[in-house]
């Protein structure tokens, strides 16, 4: 390549020198066409090489080029990674391709439907039976109680994770007791995994208040709670509660605290202040057997107001009292009335054991209502139940280590009748008593409470025809026993006289169909 501009140069110069030359002795010995035509000599040679310098550098230059190696292409940007979409159980699940992030879509609705097999209805002047205090929609209903269906459940909703240590839900809810509604919210919260010893929750959520209320509500052993779980659960907790909890727990124990107010959506002059705290611990746990205890506590610290905080202080009422454990008619057979309170303290006793695929649980509930201003002694209730089942079909309940409750059983061959299986079957019973009578038998009945005493016999059968969809059927012997405290208290003209008798007998047949994923 070097040798290629030295003939450049050499040919250059001696174009140069040769025109000197000639001009030098252009004078002396030649004319001018002489000159001219070695001129035109000289350049026509120069351009030769001119010619063939380029030919051998653009050879060169080709040559260099071929040898070369090719420069490699850059790397490829790595795809985008995607995320995966499950429906397991028949619930869609979106989960990032990291795993820190997902979102599972909730729907639940459950139809129940109810005969109240009861005496027949007579007229308020000689048909002593009676619900709620003052209510004299209730009052009808307690004589004629309706059969027909009622969507308890129709809820919708969104949880997940996010960030890897962040776990939220919001579900709304279109159901209710004997009457289906606008929609309200059931659940909307957020809580923080990532402390390791401990999870935090703020929100509106039904943080679990006993060991019936630490399993799932979509399978619970019968429609509804035993009565007086289900009061207990009212008090400062149940659905919607806006409160912060934090929760911690093992392999065989946990303990939880949450500091609770009004329930979402109910407004207040004072919002109530509430405590739940429960301690829970399974001290035998072998591969088909387990045993647990517990203790939980459900405090009105400072209930709501009914009206301005005036001198004196405006009254503070409780209210006491539960339907017979369905909610088809919304007639409460017992209840104690409001009561001004400074506050209500409930203690609960847990026990449960599971052998294999038999199963058995307990509560007991001791509630006391401290009075506010007044002279009157504190009235005092309580209430317990005893439940158990038997799967049939060789499965077994699951115990959630986490809500230290009973969840339903693992369907072990799906409901197919093409198959010939029949998903799993559950044979349960339960004996329930809930107590809101204080003093009944004293005369006079100066700070007496005549709130009834309900007791309940249920068996039924539960048909899980699959992870979703689930049929249970029931019978319940109800019993209540309740007297009048006379004067107005159903309201005048309509209220029986002191100690009269205005409780009742009936037989209820029920069944829901629920679909839950």
């Amino acid at each position: 390549m070097n040798a290629h501009p030295a003939r450049l140069r050499t040919a250059l110069l001696a174009g140069a020198a040769l025109a000197a030359v000639s001009g030098g002795f252009a004078e002396a010995r030649e004319s001018n066409e002489e000159r001219i035509a070695r001129l035109e000599a000289a350049l026509t040679a120069l351009q030769g090489e001119l010619r063939d310098l380029k030919a051998a550098t653009a050879v060169s230059t080709t040559a260099r080029a071929e040898a070369a190696p090719a420069p490699a292409a850059p790397p490829a940007p790595p795809a985008p990674a995607s995320a995966t979409v499950t429906l397991k159980n028949g619930r869609p699940t979106l989960t990032s391709a990291d795993g820190q992030f997902t979102a599972s879509l909730r729907g639940i609705f459950e139809l129940d439907g109810a005969i109240y097999d009861q005496d027949d209805a007579g007229p308020l002047a000689t048909d002593f039976r009676r619900g709620s205090f003052g209510d004299a929609v209730e009052n009808d209903r307690a004589r004629d109680m309706a059969d027909g269906f009622n969507f308890r459940r129709i809820r919708f909703g969104i949880e997940g994770k996010a960030f890897g240590d962040f776990q939220y839900s919001f579900v709304y809810d279109f159901g209710g007791s004997a009457n289906e509604e606008g929609g309200k919210v059931n659940a909307a919260w957020v809580q923080y995994n990532g402390l390791g010893f401990a999870r935090l929750r703020v929100g509106a959520f039904p943080t679990p208040t006993g060991l019936e209320d630490g399993g799932s509500y979509t399978t619970m052993l019968f429609a509804e709670r035993p009565a007086a779980a289900e009061l207990v659960r009212g008090l400062a907790g149940a659905d919607a509660r806006v409160g912060a909890a934090v929760y911690s727990g093992g392999e065989r124990w946990t303990l939880s605290g949450t500091l609770t107010g009004n329930i979402a959506g109910v407004q207040t002059y004072d919002e109530q202040l509430g405590f739940v705290g429960r301690a829970t611990f399974i001290p035998y746990k072998q591969d088909d057997t387990l045993i647990h205890l517990g203790l939980a506590a459900n405090i009105i610290i400072d209930p709501a107001a009914t009206g301005p905080d005036v001198p004196g202080g405006s009254p503070t009422p409780i209210r006491l009292r539960e339907r017979p454990e369905l909610r088809v008619d919304s007639a409460r057979l017992v209840d104690t009335g409001s009561i001004d309170a400074d506050g209500v303290t409930a203690l609960g006793l847990e026990f449960g054991v599971q052998h294999g695929s038999l199963y058995l649980q307990a509560e007991y509930f001791d509630i006391a209502v401290e009075r506010r201003a007044s002279t009157l002694p504190d009235p005092d209730f309580s209430g317990w139940y005893v439940e158990g089942s038997w799967l049939l079909t060789g499965e077994r309940r699951v115990y959630n280590a986490a809500t230290a409750g009973f969840d339903g059983p693992k369907v072990a061959k799906a409901f197919s009748a093409k198959d010939g299986n029949w998903g799993a079957w559950e044979l349960g019973f339960r004996y329930s008593i809930l107590d809101l009578n204080y003093r009944e038998n004293d005369l006079p009945a100066l700070g007496s409470i005549r709130g009834g005493e309900q007791t309940i016999l249920s068996v039924g059968l539960n048909w899980y025809l699959n992870p979703a969809v689930s049929m249970q059927f029931a019978y319940s012997d109800v019993s209540v026993d309740r007297t009048s405290p006379g004067g107005t208290a159903f309201g005048a003209g309509v209220t029986p006289a002191l100690g009269t008798q205005v409780g009742q007998d009936l037989n209820i047949y029920s069944i829901r169909t629920q679909y839950a994923f």
